[in-house]
């Protein structure tokens, strides 16, 4: 059977959902991709830490409290009830490609697949995402600059609508015949 054509274990859209920013860097956590997996995430953590050499920091960290706390408020992790000792890890793209070479299974392989192809849809959505705000961006100057040529001749047909419609003895001042004074 063709791989693109083969039932991957986890759907592309459930793993875009699983995909986090954090510290600027796109990540997929620990947790998530222990279920994924079908292991314990402390099986996966003790998996990543008999080969630490294969994952240097730009490939894996583990998260803050104050970052655990935030995803806790946000509902991207749970409370977890006291049954978590350390705070989940996340793995950036290159980290989780180097699972499936830790974790040997053939579901790992099957999961790793599918989660490059979301990686690599998350790259394309952010790009045409940075497209359309850049054209968004330039119709904002662009209105912005005709905003004030408005607000400028608005001003400018204000005043000539003022004089319009004024009435002649307020447009201009009577004067005198002859040096005497209007009655």
């Amino acid at each position: 059977m063709p791989v693109l054509t083969q039932k991957l274990p986890v759907s592309v859209e459930l793993i875009k959902r699983r995909i986090y920013v954090i510290r600027g860097v796109k990540v997929m956590l620990s947790s998530d991709l222990a279920n994924m997996y079908l292991v314990e995430p402390r099986a996966l953590v003790q998996a990543v830490k008999r080969n630490i050499d294969r994952f240097p920091e730009d490939f894996m960290f583990q998260l803050g409290r104050g970052e655990c706390a935030f995803l806790k408020s946000q509902s991207v992790i749970s409370s977890w009830g006291g049954a978590r000792r350390s705070a989940p890890y996340a793995f950036t793209e290159q980290g989780v490609a180097m699972l499936s070479s830790v974790l040997k299974s053939k579901r790992a392989i099957q999961v790793n697949i599918a989660i490059m192809r979301a990686f690599v849809r998350v790259r394309g959505i952010l790009a045409a995402h940075r497209g359309l705000a850049r054209k968004i961006e330039a119709l904002e100057r662009k209105y912005r600059r005709h905003d004030a040529l408005i607000v400028e001749h608005k001003e400018v047909f204000d005043t000539l609508k003022k004089l319009i419609e004024a009435p002649l003895s307020e447009a201009a001042p009577r004067k005198s015949r002859f040096g005497f004074k209007p009655a």
